[in-house]
């Protein structure tokens, strides 16, 4: 897309406060964006070729919504702790490694989706992040759920397709979170611990691809609190 093109959707995001430059084979986000950083809220910077942001994406004090999935970033500034506004942020299909830890300073982010990333880690950094209602880091090279779940707020956790064989003991004590998603992981029977089927609010948990057959999960202690919860959830939906 030539500059014709991008001047009208500057004009447009002057009046709106939203910005769609997806798709416009960009390398480096123009200098253009920073000059509406009093008006916008939702940037959508998707299907790019951006390898690095720059420092003044920090001047986007007002921003809401960030959409960057499918560029070629690996890393991600920690100017982004200006922007306290923050609630979606979207990183998926990049080559990211880790999370920046500015994050933990972003307390009204409700939304990060970085499925099919490089993390090798689950990200500390989310933690005690209150507002935030869905964590995705699916297709990504996280080996284990560490302990300090207790600090994970999430409602919806995704974790499928990683390399994950250990689940921390105190995952159970999350405060509000009701579906797990491990599909495709390493995981044996014996790391889903009683306590996660009967002391959590989990009502879905979904274990396809892994070292047992989800239908194992009917064996283990603490199943009949955790299917009483599944079929409430259920029965809330219809």
């Amino acid at each position: 897309m030539g500059n014709a093109g991008l001047k009208q959707h500057y004009e447009t995001a002057s009046k709106t406060g939203v910005l769609q430059i997806a798709d416009c084979k960009l390398k480096e986000i123009p200098i253009d964006v920073f000059s509406l950083c009093d008006v916008l809220r939702n940037l959508d910077l998707s299907k790019n070729k951006l390898s690095v942001l720059p420092d003044d994406l920090s001047k986007l004090k007002h921003l809401k919504q960030l959409n960057l999935d499918s560029n070629k970033l690996q890393a991600l500034p920690e100017s982004l702790i200006n922007l306290k506004k923050l609630e979606v942020l979207n990183i998926s299909n990049n080559f990211v490694q880790t999370l920046p830890v500015c994050l933990k300073n972003l307390n009204n982010l409700k939304q990060v989706y970085a499925s099919n990333n490089k993390l090798q880690a689950f990200p500390k950094q989310i933690l005690g992040l209150q507002s935030l209602d869905v964590l995705d880091l699916s297709h990504n090279k996280i080996t284990e759920i560490p302990y300090g779940m207790s600090e994970l707020y999430v409602i919806e956790l995704n974790l499928s397709q990683n390399e994950i064989s250990l689940i921390g003991e105190d995952l159970h004590q999350a405060p509000r979170l009701k579906i797990l998603r491990l599909d495709e992981n390493c995981l044996s029977l014996d790391e889903i611990k009683p306590s996660l089927l009967r002391d959590s609010k989990i009502h879905t948990v979904s274990v396809d691809g892994n070292l047992f057959e989800p239908k194992q999960l009917a064996s283990l202690e603490g199943y009949n609190e955790y299917s009483e919860r599944y079929t409430a959830m259920k029965k809330k939906m219809f």
